[in-house]
C-alpha cells in the first residue's frame, strides 16, 4: 500500500504545481506581453481614471447619452459578476411588459421621434453585458443626443460613424457601435 500512496501523492503535487501554478502563470505572462490591453481587461481611462471597459456595457439613462442594450443581470444592471440573460421567451408576458416599458421610456426621452424602436434597445443580450448597439439603434437616438447636447445632428452622426465597428473578418456579425466609447467622445466634444 505504501508503494502506491507515495507515487500518487507525488504525482498529485507535481500536477497541481504544473496545472495550478506554472501553466496559468505562463499563459498570463504571455498574454500580458502579446495582448497587454486585452489581458488587462480592455480598460478605458479618461484623464488617468478608469471609467469602464470596452467589453462591458454601462447603464446610461440620461438623455444626453446614447443608451445601450438593457441588462438582465442581477442584482444591478451590467453586473459582470452575475452575467446572464433573463431567459424569458417570446411568449412570456414578463418579456412583453418589459419591452413595452422600455419603449415607453425611449418615447418619453424623445417624444418627437416617431420611428420604430430598434429591437436591441428593448431586449437584453444573452450575457446582459453587451457594450454595443446596432448602427440603427445609434441612429434612432442621434437626434435626441444632438438636441440635448446642443450639437448638430451631423456632428453626432460623424461620431457614430467613427465608433462603428465592422463585421469580424469582414463577414461575421453585424456592424456595431460601442456605446461607452461614443459617449466618451461626445463628453469631450460638448459636455451637457
Amino acid at each position: 500500500m505504501k508503494n502506491l500512496i507515495r507515487p500518487a501523492v507525488t504525482l498529485f503535487v507535481l500536477m497541481s504545481v504544473v496545472t495550478g501554478l506554472a501553466y496559468p502563470a505562463l499563459v498570463t505572462g504571455a498574454a500580458s506581453i502579446v495582448f497587454p490591453d486585452q489581458a488587462a481587461g480592455s480598460l478605458i481611462k479618461v484623464d488617468g481614471k478608469v471609467v469602464g471597459s470596452t467589453l462591458i456595457g454601462q447603464n446610461f439613462t440620461d438623455p444626453k447619452y446614447f443608451w445601450g442594450r438593457p441588462s438582465a443581470t442581477g442584482p444591478m444592471p451590467y453586473n459582470a459578476a452575475g452575467s446572464g440573460g433573463s431567459n424569458q421567451g417570446p411568449l412570456n408576458p414578463a418579456l412583453t411588459d418589459a419591452v413595452k416599458s422600455r419603449v415607453e421610456a425611449l418615447k418619453a426621452a424623445d417624444p418627437t421621434n416617431g420611428r420604430p424602436v430598434p429591437v436591441d434597445l428593448v431586449t437584453a443580450s444573452g450575457s446582459g453585458l453587451d457594450p454595443h448597439i446596432s448602427v440603427a439603434a445609434a441612429a434612432y437616438q442621434a437626434e435626441r443626443v444632438a438636441r440635448v447636447r446642443k450639437l448638430s445632428p451631423g456632428q453626432v452622426k460623424e461620431a457614430i460613424a467613427r465608433h462603428t465597428e465592422g463585421r469580424f473578418l469582414g463577414v461575421l456579425g453585424e456592424p456595431r457601435v460601442n456605446v461607452l466609447m461614443l459617449n466618451i467622445e461626445l463628453d469631450r466634444q460638448r459636455p451637457a
